[in-house]
């Protein structure tokens, strides 16, 4: 495997940037979007959400390159993600046509569900304004050279979007190589973006040409075996197995593949109900595997999110010169704190995120 080099600090304006859709969820809180009669409203989306997480937990300077309507939808969207704190100033406003007939922002609705009721979502994001993004449309020059950005995320989701979104992704993660960034992807596979153009042989395609550009690699079992095509032995459909042993085997293969990977990184999850999960992390740097402990019943509030929630974890780890073991252990922590609270973004901070690396009770704080 490649070794993590990271540009130093001085003489980047950005610790992180992303690449990446943000929609507007609507949530109809402990009820179904099929019958509610209300919705409170985030902002969200898998590759923003790892700035947010950074920005707002790890105050670490992030940007978010992105594209929105200019309507009062996008400009809600904008003023979420000013609260957010991640910066702007990459942000492509596109002009309304006033219905959404050639470009619309997008909307995720998102029930939590409960007990043995899975969540639910419903996305209506086609034809966004993101999905519209061609090469040579972002000065990926001023970004990571007179700007400068120690580390560049984007992921599947970006990828999946539209024809042009894996030449842009493709574009993008070329230029931060060039300057020495730091690329890290989050295979993210969602069936439902990838179905009406090839479903998974369009996304191992897509997924495969964009991985020699990679250095930090994300992803869930099911990630890793739908968007790339390895497979964990002794895991079935229903993902009911949480053994490490079987997880590295399929590690060792993709870096085996693809040995410019320094850092492979996976949650283990198993889903006992809507709202109860084992929880665990595994991170593979160099040679050897580091594991955070699976937290064994974990209580769910909103399990959206907490995959994007380890990524910033992970990352703000690594940008701060701590060792892989500390990296994969506050990523699992910073992820299962994001799931005790709704949104898709993370409302932790810092000294939450520490104690429960260090197991702390949860008895009340005075």
């Amino acid at each position: 495997m490649a070794e993590l080099k990271l540009r130093p600090k001085a003489g980047c304006q950005w610790d992180f940037v992303a690449l990446g859709e943000v929609m507007l969820r609507l949530d109809p809180g402990s009820g179904r979007i099929a019958t509610t009669r209300q919705f409170r409203v985030w902002e969200g989306g898998g590759e923003y959400n790892v700035a947010r997480g950074l920005r707002r937990c790890f105050q670490m300077e992030t940007a978010i390159v992105t594209a929105l309507v200019d309507n009062p939808v996008g400009r809600l969207i904008e003023d979420l993600m000013l609260q957010g704190g991640v910066n702007l100033k990459h942000l492509r406003w596109v002009a309304s046509d006033a219905v959404g007939r050639t470009v619309r922002n997008g909307l995720n609705f998102t029930e939590r569900g409960f007990g043995l009721r899975a969540g639910l979502g419903c996305s209506d994001r086609g034809h966004t304004a993101i999905s519209q993004l061609k090469p040579g449309e972002i000065d990926w020059h001023r970004i990571f050279t007179e700007e400068g950005s120690r580390w560049f995320h984007t992921g599947g989701i970006f990828a999946a979007l539209s024809d042009t979104t894996p030449l842009v992704a493709k574009e993008a993660m070329e230029a931060a190589r060039h300057t020495g960034t730091i690329v890290s992807y989050d295979l993210n596979y969602r069936p439902s973006l990838w179905k009406a153009i090839g479903g998974k042989p369009r996304a191992q395609q897509v997924n495969r040409m964009l991985a020699p550009l990679v250095d930090v690699m994300l992803g869930n079992e099911e990630d890793f075996t739908a968007a790339l095509g390895f497979s964990v032995a002794g895991l079935d459909e229903s993902h009911s197995e949480l053994d490490p042993g079987n997880f590295k085997a399929m590690i060792r293969n993709v870096a085996e593949e693809f040995p410019n990977i320094a850092v492979i990184a996976t949650t283990l999850r198993q889903a006992k109900t809507a709202t109860l999960n084992d929880w665990g992390a595994i991170c593979s740097c160099g040679d050897r595997f580091y594991e955070a402990r699976i937290r064994e019943n974990l209580e769910i509030y909103d399990r959206i999110g907490g995959g994007d929630s380890f990524a910033s974890g992970l990352i703000y780890a690594f940008l701060t010169g701590h060792e892989p073991q500390w990296a994969v252990e506050c990523g699992a922590a910073h992820g299962a704190l994001a799931m005790t609270t709704p949104g898709d973004t993370s409302m932790a901070g810092l000294e939450e995120v520490l104690a429960v690396m260090k197991a702390q009770t949860a008895r009340i704080a005075r």
